[in-house]
């Protein structure tokens, strides 16, 4: 496998071709930015973590059923993922309020929500990634019927998996966010799962472990990362 041309560099990853058409190059950068772009600042050690992290997590959907983009890692920074033809959504399942939620209802922060709730949003930072319903991606033509069920049953069954996962090593889940993308017909989940996209807390006290410590000022934010890895079992090099 040739590693070949930048095809798209975002606020944390890189992509590249490759000599397989069907194969791309995942690089994760030290970037780390928050609020669209506005806060940005480089991390020590981060892009290596999550790159670690997201592989681990990856692998656990795969080995639960999960269908993913997630070949396999390459070096530190790199990992071979399939190319998708990445719709332009995000999906969040939140199973505790945190972040716009509280924001937009004013409910209190860290309310556990039963069920989980899941919400749509379009990718795009000049707009700030707004809210959507099924009525606007079905009348723009952002995804069709049949992938926003398969996308909400994946989210789902993600939060089936990952949700246990985390309370069993003294975490709370709070929420996450995925992408998804279509290569050969089947819908597969791509992007990333880490830190950076997903609110963790530590069960018993509360302390947020997540990118809201970058967000919030309040240090340690690559360390975090590593707590939340090693606590679920990830091998950092």
């Amino acid at each position: 496998m040739e590693k070949r041309a930048a095809l798209y560099t975002g606020k944390a990853k890189s992509v590249y071709s490759t000599d397989d058409p069907d194969l791309l190059v995942l690089v994760f950068r030290d970037d780390t930015s928050a609020f669209d772009g506005k806060k940005r600042q480089q991390l020590e050690r981060k892009g290596r973590v999550n790159n670690r992290f997201n592989a681990f997590v990856m692998e656990k959907l795969a080995a639960a059923g999960v269908p993913t983009h997630f070949e396999r890692l390459l070096d530190a920074h790199e990992s071979l993922v399939k190319r998708l033809q990445m719709l332009p959504l995000e999906c969040v399942v939140r199973n505790y309020a945190a972040g716009s939620l509280c924001r937009r209802y004013g409910v209190e922060e860290g309310l556990r929500l039963s069920p989980p709730t899941f919400e749509f949003f379009l990718k795009s930072d000049p707009l700030g990634d707004p809210m959507v319903n099924e009525y606007h991606i079905r009348s723009l033509g952002w995804a069709e019927p049949w992938q926003v069920e398969r996308m909400k049953e994946l989210s789902f069954r993600v939060n089936d998996i990952l949700a246990p996962l985390f309370q069993a090593a003294g975490m709370l889940l709070v929420d996450y966010k995925l992408e998804f993308g279509l290569f050969n017909g089947e819908l597969l989940l791509g992007d990333e799962i880490s830190p950076d996209g997903c609110r963790v807390w530590d069960e018993r006290t509360r302390e947020k472990l997540d990118k809201d410590r970058f967000r919030q000022d309040l240090g340690a934010v690559v360390e975090s990362y590593e707590q939340i890895g090693s606590r679920l079992g990830v091998a950092f090099d």
